[in-house]
This record gives structure tokens, C-alpha cells and sequence, in this order.
């Protein structure tokens, strides 16, 4: 499972009424390395005053990865935290995840790191299994 969903917010999805807030909140509980990876790069946009910042270190446990792996693999989860930080997420291999600010100026560096080539070059021996 994906995320701890309390009674009450599954109550409020299966009538059809979800706020936004109350389901990133759903995530930020459920994926706490996830939450906090992506946070922490947000900040460090924000610190180096630049448009991007990436992760490169893989995650300390196989839980910590799985979490990371549900996030950047859900549309949901993964659209609901650019909306949450108002950037745009990016990911390559099972780990290395990039937040864009989200304007024109970025869209390049944007496509270079989500391209086939990119990926092709951030292969390495010791990510075969992850």
C-alpha cells in the first residue's frame, strides 16, 4: 500500500470530496523520506538561489527507497507535490530526484535531465538493482 489512509479522509474519497491539502498532508505522514527529500531540495533552490537542485545519494534503507519509488511513480502523488511547492519534479534511476522552478528559463535543463541520453548517463553498476 501506497499510503496510510485515515477512516475519515477515505470516507470523504469515496463521496467524492477530497481537498488537496488534506491528501498532501495524507503524504507527507505516509512517505517521510519521500516528504522530506523533496523539501529539502526545495529549500536548497530557494538557499542557492538557482532553478535546480538534484539528489544524487541513494537512500539510506530499502523502506526509504520504496517510499521515494511510490511517490515519483503516483501521478497523483507526484502532481500533488509540484502543486504543494510549486515545482516541477524529475527522476532518473531509483533515486535521483530534481526539482525545476517551474518557468520557461528551466524548460531546457528541464529536457536535457529527463532525456533518453540523460538517462543513458547516469547508469552505473551499483544502481543495476535498485
Amino acid at each position: 500500500m501506497s499510503l496510510d489512509v485515515s477512516p475519515a479522509l477515505l470516507e470523504k474519497a469515496e463521496r467524492g470530496e477530497v481537498d488537496e491539502r488534506e491528501f498532501v498532508d495524507c503524504v507527507r505522514i505516509s512517505l517521510p523520506y519521500a516528504w522530506e527529500l523533496v523539501s529539502s531540495l526545495v529549500a536548497q533552490l530557494k538557499v542557492d538561489g538557482t532553478d535546480f537542485a538534484d539528489n544524487q545519494v541513494p537512500p539510506p534503507s530499502e523502506q526509504a527507497r520504496g517510499q521515494l519509488l511510490r511517490a515519483m511513480a503516483s501521478d497523483a502523488i507526484r502532481g500533488a507535490l509540484q502543486r504543494h511547492f510549486g515545482v516541477r519534479l524529475a527522476f532518473q534511476n531509483c533515486h535521483r530526484v530534481a526539482v525545476f522552478t517551474p518557468s520557461e528559463d528551466t524548460v531546457e535543463h528541464y529536457n536535457r535531465f529527463t532525456s533518453v541520453r540523460a538517462q543513458l548517463l547516469n547508469q552505473s553498476e551499483t544502481l543495476r538493482d535498485c
